[in-house]
């Protein structure tokens, strides 16, 4: 297998989880999510230089809801060699299977004070259509956020993988299927807002979303999350079963002379990767307030596709590295030099491509060797 282009990614040491670094590094992550955050947050006074802003925590939120997608996209792209640019969908169908139970929260609270949601009222719907049905069960709910992606992406999958469609192939009907998707959201008939989507979110669980306790236990709740698929994916990685999917990156005919059956490995983390996007996009729609098409769109799968190369596939913390990094210097370049943000992300692509293969992660890597090389 070395003589494969992805065979100088790397590859997890047999058996290890994670070391006393790592672990201190998960504990010391873990306190600064549930415990420094909130308190410099909600406790210390606006004027003291160590309060951190609902700004900062609301922009920290939603990134950790992109990292989340990026981790997803590492699993199937720099472990399995799977490359998607449709990943967006499953982000946006978890934040709408949200978003439904949020709509109906509002209850008469809305513009039009009607048990139905205002976009129906002002299209002159009687009734909730039968998609709604169980839309003001917050348990339901989440078991759509849940199936509807990993349902989506397990039928995609079994006839994608089951015709042997691989490499540029792969990734082009994966952005016709989120194409198709946002096309069919923008229409007002389909009942999920049209082109405004669903938005003016009131309550979650009965409990008002825009109180700060509201908003720092739907922070915390992100970073956890973050925290758990990173040890899952940590744990995946490092099992028989990561170690198949690497086989199958590098070198898929060779793992099928072994016995090894390509397609159930590739249907299992496929369908989890698009699960974990479902999650995020969920947790994302009440921080951020809004979901509608766009987060369908080609371009916003894509830039998935570009935190993971930048931070560095193949490693984990890369793509959360990735995601921190491209979406820290979208918010600055928006406010400073909006129009030259697109110009920047495709540089900085395009420079990750040519001279940093293993990303951020990789070259940081790199630095610390040469390091302890001249210190020996």
């Amino acid at each position: 297998m070395s003589s494969s282009p992805h065979s100088s990614l790397p590859t997890p040491r047999r058996g290890l989880l994670l070391g006393t670094a790592g672990w201190t590094a998960v504990a010391a992550a873990t306190a600064l999510v549930a415990v420094l955050v909130p308190v410099l947050n909600l406790l210390v006074p606006e004027g003291s230089p160590l309060h951190l802003s609902d700004y900062a925590v609301a922009l920290t939120a939603k990134i950790m809801c992109y990292a989340i997608c990026a981790l997803a996209m590492d699993l199937i792209w720099g472990y399995t060699g799977i490359l998607s640019l449709g990943h967006g969908v499953f982000f946006a169908l978890g934040g709408y299977a949200m978003g439904m139970y949020l709509m109906r929260q509002i209850g008469r609270d809305g513009n039009y004070q009607s048990d139905l949601p205002d976009f129906m009222v002002f299209l002159d719907w009687k009734t909730l259509p039968w998609h709604w049905a169980v839309s003001d069960s917050f348990v339901a709910q989440l078991l759509l956020v849940l199936l509807v992606p990993g349902l989506l992406a397990f039928v995609f999958g079994f006839f994608a993988f089951r015709s042997r469609i691989k490499g540029v192939y792969f990734s082009i009907i994966t952005q016709a299927m989120t194409f198709a998707a946002m096309l069919l959201f923008f229409r007002n008939e389909t009942g999920f807002g049209g082109n405004n989507g669903f938005t003016d979110f009131k309550r979650i669980l009965g409990i008002p979303i825009a109180q700060p306790s509201t908003r720092m236990v739907l922070f915390v709740l992100t970073g956890l999350t973050l925290i758990g698929f990173y040890l899952m994916a940590r744990w995946i990685v490092n099992s028989k079963f990561g170690r198949v999917l690497q086989a199958i990156r590098d070198a898929e005919s060779r793992v099928m002379f072994t016995g090894y059956n390509p397609l159930a490995y590739k249907l299992a983390i496929w369908t989890l990767s698009a699960v974990m996007c479902g999650v995020a996009g969920a947790l994302y729609v009440p921080q951020v307030g809004i979901i509608n098409p766009s987060e369908m769109s080609p371009a916003a799968s894509i830039e998935i596709a570009i935190w993971a190369a930048v931070g560095g596939r193949a490693s984990l913390i890369g793509p959360i590295v990735g995601a921190f990094f491209v979406n820290g210097a979208k918010s600055w370049f928006t406010q400073v030099f909006p129009e030259f943000w697109l110009y920047f992300l495709g540089a900085l692509f395009i420079a990750v491509t040519l001279f940093l293969p293993n990303g951020i992660v990789g070259l940081a890597a790199k630095l610390t060797g040469r390091k302890k090389e001249e210190r020996a």
